[in-house]
C-alpha cells in the first residue's frame, strides 16, 4: 500500500511539472538549437570544426512574450516557421519592418514590405536561405525573438541587435 501512494504521488508531481514545464516553454521562453552556417558568426562560428554536433551547436533562449502584440524591430533575431515547410524553424535577422523599401540583391529592383510582414536575412549570406529566396514573411510566421545564447558555456552572451552591411533599407 506504501509503495503504491508512493507511486501516485511521483506521478502527480511529475505531471505537475510537465505541465508547468510545457506552459513555460510554450508561453514565455524555451531553448532552441542553432543548427547550420547562416547566422554565423553570431551563432556556430566557424572556429567550432569539431563533428560533435549536439556540443558545439549554440543552443539559444527564445523569449515568446514578444508575440503578444508582436513587438519586433530592425535588428531583432527572431525563430520562424518556414514559409516553404511549416515544419522546419530558422533563425534569421530581422532587417526589414512593415512599409521599409528593401534592395534586392544582384538586381536593380526594391521591394516594399506589406503590413504584416517582415524582411528576414541570415548574417552570413553567402550560405542562408532568408527573404533574398522566398521575399517578406508573415509575422505570423514568427515563433520569439532570441535573446542570449546559452551554450556552449564559452560563448554564453546576450545577443545585441544589430543590421548586416547589405540589404539595408533605404
Amino acid at each position: 500500500m506504501r509503495s503504491a501512494s508512493f507511486i501516485w504521488n511521483v506521478c502527480k508531481s511529475s505531471f505537475t511539472f510537465g505541465l508547468i514545464g510545457l506552459t513555460v516553454s510554450d508561453r514565455f521562453a524555451s531553448v532552441v538549437p542553432v543548427r547550420g552556417l547562416s547566422m554565423s558568426p553570431t551563432f556556430n562560428p566557424p572556429d567550432n570544426s569539431s563533428s560533435f554536433g549536439l556540443f558545439t551547436d549554440d543552443h539559444v533562449l527564445v523569449e515568446k512574450r514578444c508575440l503578444t502584440d508582436y513587438k519586433f524591430s530592425h535588428g531583432d533575431v527572431v525563430v520562424f516557421c518556414s514559409p516553404r515547410n511549416y515544419k522546419e524553424r530558422q533563425i534569421k535577422r530581422i532587417t526589414g519592418m512593415p512599409g521599409d523599401w528593401i534592395s534586392v540583391p544582384f538586381s536593380y529592383d526594391a521591394v516594399k514590405i506589406p503590413e504584416g510582414h517582415c524582411w528576414v536575412e541570415g548574417d552570413n549570406p553567402t550560405d542562408s536561405l532568408d527573404s533574398r529566396s522566398f521575399g517578406p514573411i508573415p509575422l505570423g510566421l514568427i515563433r520569439g525573438r532570441v535573446t542570449h545564447i546559452l551554450w556552449p558555456p564559452q560563448r554564453v552572451q546576450k545577443i545585441d541587435k544589430k543590421l548586416p552591411r547589405s540589404g539595408l533599407s533605404f
